[in-house]
């Protein structure tokens, strides 16, 4: 999560400059903090439980399902683009950083165990060499390529095990018109039209509810009952976890739209594989800039 990944800077930032002094310039500056942030994040990992998604958590419901709660600790979150996607990265940078802040892959990630999960971030974010990442651990090169190669095919397997699968999202005219037909649908409350932009095996969460849905129909009958709610809804485009992401507005009874969802859509195919709606707005939206209410359209 966000949180967790400030609480993590500022403790290297701590043990940066706690230990300034003892930095002998052996290696770069940049190296030496990301050995210390490492470390720091294996420290976190070890204290805390893996993050999910709620269809890894249990079977899917249907519309009389109880909706079920976990705090949001539990929960996988997005994260803005903003903070990890830097205008100044080189193309292939920029595309290892997009995939790493994917919701599927961050999910992949959870099911690694700690250095696991370090030696490939090392190796497939920041490109660093099987002998940096050994100094970086503080281990052996043959021990990081064992790990590298246990690492990734874990990380293909959870992939490939996730239902639905997912496509790496880049922008495309076909891409362009489905989210701007997905947009024009939500605001209508068309759901016909919203039910034919969704693949057969479709997935929709609500974290922090445990309850999930899957397949066009179910999530049909979702929304002409308990979802029938965000009719006159209101959609603003977000940059979330490098993937098509919008906040959402339900009507407020006094007037204007109050925050409700921020939504992030999985596709596959130009067709949407996954509506994720994360319903914690009072810790969400202020992390993307975004205001907990809209005044009434003129």
């Amino acid at each position: 999560s966000v949180v967790d990944a400030d609480d993590a800077v500022q403790e290297t930032m701590i043990r940066a400059w706690r230990g300034l002094e003892r930095f002998e310039g052996r290696s770069s500056l940049r190296r030496w903090l990301v050995r210390i942030a490492t470390n720091v994040c294996l420290d976190q990992l070890g204290a805390r439980g893996r993050r999910v998604r709620p269809f890894e958590d249990g079977p899917c419901g249907g519309i009389d399902g109880d909706l079920g709660t976990h705090p949001g600790e539990y929960w996988l979150e997005p994260i803005p683009d903003a903070l990890v996607l830097t205008d100044d990265a080189d193309p292939a940078e920029r595309a290892a950083l997009r995939q790493s802040i994917r919701l599927a892959f961050v999910a992949a990630l959870q099911h690694l165990p700690p250095r696991q999960r370090a030696c490939l971030l090392l190796k497939e974010v920041l490109d660093f060499s099987a002998e940096e990442i050994a100094e970086t651990l503080e281990t052996s090169v043959a021990s990081v390529n064992s790990a590298l190669q246990r690492a990734r095919a874990q990380t293909m397997a959870s992939r490939r095990e996730q239902v639905p699968a997912f496509d790496d999202f880049v922008p495309t005219t076909g891409t362009e018109s489905l989210l701007e037909r997905y947009i024009a649908a939500f605001e209508r409350h068309d759901v016909d039209a919203l039910v034919g932009l969704l693949c057969d095996d479709v997935i929709m969460s609500m974290p922090p509810y445990t309850l999930w849905l899957q397949g066009p129909a179910t999530i049909h009958d979702w929304l002409h009952g308990p979802g029938i709610h965000c009719r006159g809804s209101r959609l603003l485009p977000v940059a979330a976890s490098a993937s098509p992401a919008f906040a959402q507005y339900r009507p407020a009874p006094e007037g204007g739209h109050r925050a409700w969802a921020l939504i992030v859509l999985e596709l596959r195919e130009e067709r949407i594989a996954a509506w994720n709606a994360f319903l914690a707005v009072e810790t969400l939206f202020p992390r993307f800039g975004l205001d907990l209410e809209l005044p009434p359209q003129k």
